[in-house]
């Protein structure tokens, strides 16, 4: 009997092609022995049309056929190339069972709906049914089953595919890491580079607010998981600093040109105070300026006498701390508002961020506490709760936890806005297990916390080198008991 036509395993049916039986065993046998087993093969693949025709079969079915050539090659001594072929069938049922799979789930992200699927609904930081949303579902589902079935230890995708692990961001598997717990002082310093362009040094609080943003939304494009700012309050300090020593010296300008009606001092300012400072190490700041006013005012002689100078100062200062904390209020307003609208990875989810202060006493570092909770407990622009950043505020004994320690009010303050936005979370620097790495004076061995509450301290590799800034983590295994 001839026979025109074979049933393929999903029902449908495709001529017969005694030439596709031979190709098959050519595979084997070139993955066995060195190439140049054609005739073999077109022999073989004769003696399995012979074996069907015998049997009768109209239309056989594919898994038959390749049953078939298993037998026909076993009992012609060629145990290798059998052994060969089933593993070749093997790894082509892999990829139809894939593609099966693969392609149910692409339905579901093309034709439902985010309120329809629990698929689109995984990650609640991303609009499952926007354009980018949905690609980014199709990337990440396919790299799911692509490590399931060609990179996992089978005994682990089985566990994993049955509900006894779980293990998280599969998606990322062999791409990167999870969570980094950034360092931005020392990335502000010098300036830093997204890959796209080299940004400079900040030199103003609103700008230290801007890149803060750039920083987290970059690192979101190269990681997988979230971004944490390990010493929030000690690197927006800075920023508070330098904008407080410009408006100060604008501000001084101005009185002095009222005191002498002159044209403006400004730029005579900016190479005097340089000048000052490289000589004395005094510059303008929030609080205890009394050093820098004596060391200054011989300096403004030429602009008026002495008491007018004073009042020149005091007005200056009293002007510059005003105005500085508003400019710090508006910087943290805009890094929350930033937080929560701007798109990372693939355009389709807002950056997973997080960060953590506290412990900075200086006035800088306490400007930024009280503006950046203000700022969030006055929720979006709509009145909504900002879910981004996650704040966690560090409490110590000595710095915040007890009245009369010198950020104790901001630790009400933590409080209050926690009360109301869910934000910050609070960190105990005191429980043992934060208190055994942290070093008075040292910032770095301060618990910090990433995007997923992880954290890492500790370094059984070098323990002289226990610290937050800079680390991060690998992705995680969930066991279910």
């Amino acid at each position: 009997m001839t026979m025109t036509s074979i049933r393929k395993r999903d029902g449908r049916v495709a001529p017969f092609d005694q030439i596709k039986i031979a190709s098959a065993i050519t595979k084997a046998f070139d993955a066995t022995y060195k190439p140049g087993y054609d005739d073999t093969a077109a022999r073989l693949a004769e003696e399995v049309v012979s074996i069907l025709e015998l049997e009768g079969e109209p239309q056989p079915e594919v898994e038959h056929i390749q049953d078939l050539v298993e037998r026909v090659l076993m009992d012609n001594g060629y145990v290798q190339t059998a052994k060969a072929y089933i593993l070749y069938r093997d790894q082509r049922s892999k990829v139809r069972e894939m593609n099966t799979r693969l392609m149910k789930v692409y339905e579901d992200i093309t034709f439902s709906k985010a309120t329809d699927s629990d698929l689109k609904r995984e990650n609640a930081n991303i609009d499952g049914d926007t354009a980018m949303g949905s690609m980014l579902k199709f990337g990440s589902e396919g790299a799911k089953q692509f490590y399931d079935m060609f990179v996992l230890n089978p005994e682990h995708a089985r566990a994993h595919r049955e509900g006894d692990i779980h293990i998280h961001d599969l998606d990322f598997l062999t791409l990167t890491t999870t969570c980094c717990q950034i360092d931005i002082q020392k990335l502000f310093r010098g300036g830093f580079s997204t890959g796209h362009g080299t940004l400079r040094e900040p030199n103003d609080i609103s700008s230290y607010a801007a890149l803060a943003c750039i920083a987290i939304q970059s690192n979101q494009n190269d990681q997988h998981g979230g971004q944490s700012i390990v010493n929030f309050d000690y690197g927006m300090a800075d920023g508070v600093r330098k904008t407080f020593a410009r408006l100060y010296r604008q501000n001084l300008a101005r009185a002095l040109m009222l005191l002498c009606g002159d044209e403006d001092p400004e730029r005579a300012l900016k190479d005097l105070m340089a000048d000052l400072e490289k000589k004395t190490g005094l510059r303008p700041t929030l609080a205890d300026c009394g050093a820098y006013f004596d060391a200054e005012r011989p300096l403004l002689a030429p602009y008026g006498p002495e008491e007018d100078l004073r009042r020149a100062q005091e007005f200056a200062h009293q002007r510059a701390v005003k105005e500085t904390d508003r400019a710090t209020y508006q910087a943290m307003e805009a890094l929350i508002h930033n937080l929560n609208t701007m798109h990372s990875r693939a355009g389709a989810q807002t950056p997973f961020s997080s960060i953590n202060y506290g412990m900075d006493t200086s006035p800088e570092g306490r400007m930024v506490m009280k503006n950046v909770m203000l700022a969030t407990e006055a929720g979006l622009g709509g009145g909504e709760t900002p879910i981004f950043p996650i704040q966690i505020f560090r409490v110590k004994e000595g710095v915040n936890y007890n009245p009369g320690e010198p950020n104790y009010d901001l630790f009400q303050l933590a409080i209050r806005c926690s009360a109301k936005r869910l934000f910050p979370n609070f960190s105990f620097l005191d429980a043992p297990f934060n208190l055994q790495y942290y070093k008075p004076g040292h910032p770095e061995t301060e618990i910090a916390y990433m995007g997923c509450r992880t954290r890492v301290i500790g370094n059984t590799y070098d323990p002289s080198r226990e610290i937050c800034n800079g680390r991060g983590n690998l992705s995680f295994t969930s066991i279910n008991l």
